[in-house]
């Protein structure tokens, strides 16, 4: 049994106390992990599973001895650290330890308000050794204890008067600087975490409040009240949880009246360990009913389980006789049905008999039925295959017909879309003769053959369209109005139709189908008298034929 190292104030008395009462309790704490958390008829709290953990135990049965202990930080609080002198008296061992570089234990949750340093033996019992108060990351607590063999750990808390431990576990004993003493593994029990959080409150305003200012002390006051209710201390232990409350609301009341610290603190310590007592009371009440009601459920279940023996015995013993009776029908049903059996071996031989001659009958009938339509069918079919040859025929002159149809159309599509291509870049209209493509002589310098920039850019995407249709053949004419001697407007016609077939060759339009021609005034298309009719004159006509697009194929030469 350990305790606190502390005067007889009424604190010291209480805390005592509930650590008797927590000793008292040490049966029911393994359904703690399952049921304390669960949520009453009033209110609702969590349920988690008890959490397994291991620490070094250290022997410190020889009287006289006195060890140093190390602490060191978990992987929750890994800058913290301490050291205790532990001191066998003979009839208990004497406790001072010292902690450092712990941070304020808010930062596991709202509900974690204080560190509680813990006794455990070799067996697995957790013991409350006392209050780890931290002030500037540093803090000292003196227990006693009549153990001989126990680890120490540090665990985050809600409130100072718990009597089992939490799995928030931030520093534990170390062995590296033991100097004597035999050391025993010791595997205990933690509440995981969870188990203090509010069920249908915010933690926030339950414990906190609007000041902030409030000792520590209360704020663990306010917090043991409400983890009392989420435990069902108002259903199984409401006096203690009354009587918890009014002592909070006594030390709030000296708070707000600005009482000495030291009053609110004792007040506040009041509560938490009455709040204390009435969770653990309301734990052990509630196993005890959940134990109660798995007994019942068990008795009802074995009940249940007699009076299904014993209806499968009546059950069975009804199988038997009516298998019995079964069978005993079965034996005179087979002997009856032995009788039928010869006797319809009898008929069948008749019968298969006259069958015989019938089949026999039939078979005749149906050789000569099979010929007659044998003879039948040979006439159909020499009737089917000549009208077969005579549709196939027809069918084959359709598709021709069909294929020359569709030929002459696709002509006239790919004509209608190379003219809107052409009529694109350049005036082009459809004429008996093909596609012309007149190049007026502004496209050229006056007097000129030389083709402009914009001249031959206009040609380049002619040869373009005309590269995308194989089997083109193209007729490049060159004209001139009446100004000028007939030699001269026969030779610049000549040239300058030259000069559009070099550059559509160059851009890759095959020479073989390309031919060019000067007709020099030959051909006017307005009158020269007049300038408007000149400038129609002037001109170069690139003529599209072909039999793609439904001209006749004519071979091109080129002369110039």
């Amino acid at each position: 049994m350990l305790r606190r190292n502390t005067d007889n104030s009424p604190y010291s008395v209480r805390t005592n106390f509930n650590l008797r009462l927590a000793a008292l309790c040490i049966a029911a704490m393994g359904l703690l992990g399952l049921f304390a958390l669960r949520a009453s008829s009033q209110t609702v709290a969590p349920t988690t599973a008890p959490v397994s953990r291991t620490t070094k135990a250290i022997n410190y049965g020889r009287k006289g001895t006195t060890l140093k202990i190390l602490f060191h930080g978990t992987d929750l609080m890994q800058q913290a650290s301490g050291e205790a002198k532990v001191e066998n008296k003979g009839n208990r061992v004497e406790i001072d330890a010292k902690f450092e570089g712990f941070e304020e234990a808010t930062k596991f949750g709202l509900e974690y308000l204080t560190y509680v340093l813990w006794a455990v033996s070799p067996q697995g019992r957790a013991v409350n050794l006392g209050e780890v108060q931290i002030k500037n990351g540093q803090a000292q607590v003196k227990a006693i204890s009549d153990l001989q063999n126990f680890g120490m750990i540090v665990t985050a808390e809600p409130y100072f008067a718990v009597t089992q431990p939490g799995d928030t576990v931030v520093s534990e004993n170390s062995l590296d600087a033991v100097t004597g003493g035999e050391t025993i593994e010791a595997r205990y029990e933690l509440l995981a975490r969870g188990v203090y959080s509010s069920s249908n409150t915010k933690i926030e305003n339950a414990i906190f409040g609007i000041d902030r200012k409030t000792p520590v002390e209360l704020f663990e006051a306010r917090n043991a009240v409400r983890i009392a209710r989420n435990a069902g201390a108002e259903k199984y232990a409401g006096p203690s949880l009354t009587k918890a409350v009014q002592q909070l609301a006594s030390a709030e009341d000296l708070y707000r009246q600005k009482r000495d610290k030291k009053s609110v603190t004792a007040a506040a310590r009041d509560s938490v360990q009455t709040a204390e007592e009435a969770r653990v009371i309301a734990v052990k009440q509630k196993a005890e009913e959940v134990a109660q009601a798995k007994a019942a459920a068990d008795k009802a279940a074995a009940e249940a389980r007699e009076a299904k023996a014993h209806q499968d015995a009546t059950d069975e013993m009804k199988r038997r006789t009516d298998a019995e009776q079964a069978r005993q029908a079965a034996e005179t049903a087979k002997a009856e049905a032995e009788r039928l059996r010869a006797e319809a071996e009898k008929s069948a031989a008749d019968a298969a008999k006259a069958r015989e001659e019938a089949e026999t009958a039939r078979a005749a009938a149906l050789a000569d039925q099979q010929a007659a339509l044998e003879q039948k069918r040979l006439a159909q079919a020499e009737a089917e295959k000549a009208s077969a040859d005579a549709a196939r025929a027809k069918e084959d002159a359709d598709k021709a017909r069909a294929a020359a149809a569709k030929a002459e159309s696709e002509k006239g599509e790919l004509r209608a879309q190379l003219l809107g291509q052409l009529n694109a870049v350049l005036q082009t209209q459809d004429s008996a003769r093909g596609l012309i493509v007149n190049m007026s002589d502004v496209l050229f310098d006056t007097g000129s053959y030389t083709l402009k920039p914009a001249t031959r850019e206009k040609l380049a995407k002619i040869s373009g369209i005309v590269l995308a249709h194989p089997g083109l053949i193209l007729q490049i004419e060159g004209h001139t109005d009446s100004v000028g001697s007939d030699d001269f407007n026969q030779r610049l016609s000549q040239q300058r139709a030259g000069s559009v077939l070099d550059f559509l060759a160059e851009q890759g339009v095959p020479a073989s189908s390309m031919s060019s021609h000067g007709y020099g005034k030959t051909q006017p298309v307005g009158s020269n008298d007049t300038a408007d009719g000149r400038q129609k004159n002037r001109r170069v006509e690139l003529v599209v034929n072909g039999e793609a697009i439904g001209g006749a194929a004519a071979s091109a030469s080129s002369s110039r």
